[in-house]
């Protein structure tokens, strides 16, 4: 009586190229989401620091019943290092002021603009 015994050791050609190619597939999802939410999550820093600046300048003309003529009136506000404040415009027109804001997060490609008393943030590539 023979006894056969088994030799086959590791994986074939076959087996290995596709598990590769699973692996890569996989990858090529992951990766683009992986670095879209990283966008996302800039951008939402940006955003909340958006409203969070524009509530400042509220309290700011609440106090002197006129509106900072710049980010540095803002003595309590200090930006995160990460947050770039780009323009800081006040107008008058009309009797109506208009708050224009822009900033972005220095990680991000785009940058937030916010119109006020229309309360509208627009978002806007660099």
């Amino acid at each position: 009586m023979r006894i056969r015994v088994c030799t086959k050791q590791g994986f074939t050609l076959i087996e290995m190229l596709l598990v590769v190619v699973i692996t890569g597939l996989l990858a090529a999802i992951a990766i683009p989401k992986f670095f879209n939410s990283k966008e996302k999550a800039y951008d939402a820093v940006a955003v909340h620091e958006l409203r969070g600046l524009l509530t400042m300048a509220e309290a700011y003309f609440a106090e002197n019943l006129n509106y900072p003529n710049s980010v540095a009136d803002l003595v309590d506000y200090v930006p995160p290092s990460d947050i770039a404040i780009t323009r800081f415009q006040l107008e008058t027109s009309l009797g109506v002021m208009t708050v224009h804001i822009h900033l972005n997060h220095v990680n991000s490609s785009h940058y937030y603009h916010i119109r006020y008393p229309e309360d509208e943030i627009e978002k806007r590539d660099l």
